[in-house]
């Protein structure tokens, strides 16, 4: 987040800067606390509905998709997602369907 920027604006810019796509923001999700170079982040999963946009991954990412609850299951059996990602769609119940 950039200072001063709210949560909507922060997962709006982020979205459309990492993946390409344009979102209304929903509700909060959960919350997860990840190591950083100094101290931990402190990161907040929203809902959105893409509405706009090219899906596309941004420079940190390697690859982007839309995925379904086979598919995810496969990443996850084969050590492709982010760790504890999984683990945390998994407890706040909103994995692929």
């Amino acid at each position: 987040m950039e200072q001063g920027e709210s949560d909507e604006r922060a997962v709006r810019r982020e979205l459309l800067e990492e993946t390409g796509l344009r979102v209304i923001v929903g509700h909060l999700i959960g919350s997860v606390l990840r190591p950083a170079p100094v101290g931990v982040f402190d990161i907040h999963d929203y809902s959105c509905q893409a509405i706009g946009g090219v899906l596309r991954a941004g420079d940190d990412a390697a690859d982007v998709a839309w995925v379904d609850a086979e598919t995810f299951a496969t990443l996850e059996r084969r050590s492709l997602l982010t760790e504890g990602l999984f683990e945390a769609l998994t407890s706040w119940n909103v994995l692929p369907r």
